[in-house]
């Protein structure tokens, strides 16, 4: 039941932020190919109708064996310890995962959130396959709802959900707030404390070069405030021009089949981390003749 309320409450919201997109005109210019609504459309199903429901699902069967007769048995709690319990268990967790998942060995799970040449709420849940069913958050989330978190857990996914698309949402929801003066004490606050469009795009940079991207930063979805623990906090209140990896420039894109299911299927591109042993291009050992076609490149678009 909490899977399913989720789910209507996700497709809410997204239809929310769609409208707003829409009307604004900003995804006539994604140029998204074939390959890029297959992956999205795939991974949204994917992540609804298989992960989230066999985690949920195991997790009430593992809790009910490991300890019978506590269903429900924090219920008691008052809201903001439920809260507190459920950012530190589901929100810092994710950083955690999201951060490490920038590492040689994971990237490959949580590099197609980065192929996407455009900002938009339709890259939200932009990953390969196994990168959900692996996050230690969703593993928690699923005790916590057998202990009695249920209502609490809508309530705070519901808020984290309107965060985190209103983050890679195409319409800056926090431009105005930057451009009026007196709203500016509000955005120092805003942008401290939640992910906003500016630190999250900041996170998807094409390139580092122009003092906004902040590709080995920004990790947060709900609260940007681990980013600030954990120093790896960048605010420039600017939006960077490009999105995407500069590699997928210079040897193409990877087929969103690879992209969604490796380990499972390898990649067959020259170079690519979606191979046995690859790496991202930017931690290879680029030669001097690979190189400038690399700055071309990034510098063509």
């Amino acid at each position: 039941m909490v899977n399913l309320i989720q789910n209507v409450v996700l497709v809410a919201i997204i239809l929310f932020f769609a409208v707003l997109e829409i009307r604004s005109g900003k995804h006539e210019r994604f140029n998204a190919t074939k390959d890029d609504t297959k992956l999205e459309l795939f991974m949204f199903l994917a992540l609804l109708a298989v992960s989230q429901p066999f985690i949920f699902g195991v997790t009430a069967k593992l809790s009910e064996l490991a300890m019978p007769g506590q269903r429900g048995a924090w219920a008691h709690l008052p809201w903001w310890a439920m809260g507190a319990i459920l950012l530190l268990a589901d929100d810092m967790t994710q950083y955690w995962w999201h951060r490490i998942s920038h590492s040689p060995l994971l990237w490959p799970l949580h590099r197609a959130h980065h192929t996407a040449h455009y900002m938009s709420i339709r890259i939200t849940y932009r990953n390969n396959f196994f990168y959900y069913l692996m996050m230690p958050g969703l593993w928690a989330s699923g005790v916590l709802i057998y202990l009695g978190f249920g209502d609490a857990y809508l309530v705070y996914i519901m808020v984290k959900l309107t965060v985190i698309l209103g983050a890679h949402s195409a319409v800056p929801w926090d431009a105005p707030l930057y451009r009026t003066k007196w709203l500016h004490p509000l955005a120092w606050v805003l942008e401290r404390t939640v992910s906003t469009p500016a630190t999250h795009w900041a996170h998807h940079a094409l390139t580092n070069d122009d003092g906004i991207g902040h590709y080995k930063g920004n990790f947060g979805n709900l609260l940007f405030v681990w980013d600030l623990i954990f120093g790896t906090a960048k605010i420039t209140r600017r939006y960077p021009a490009k999105v995407g990896l500069p590699d997928d420039l210079v040897f193409g894109k990877e087929r969103w089949f690879v992209e969604m299911f490796y380990p499972l299927i390898h990649s067959r591109r020259v170079h690519s981390a979606l191979v046995p042993g690859g790496r991202a291009y930017a931690e290879t050992e680029v030669d001097g003749d690979a190189m400038p076609g690399l700055r071309a490149a990034v510098s063509k678009t």
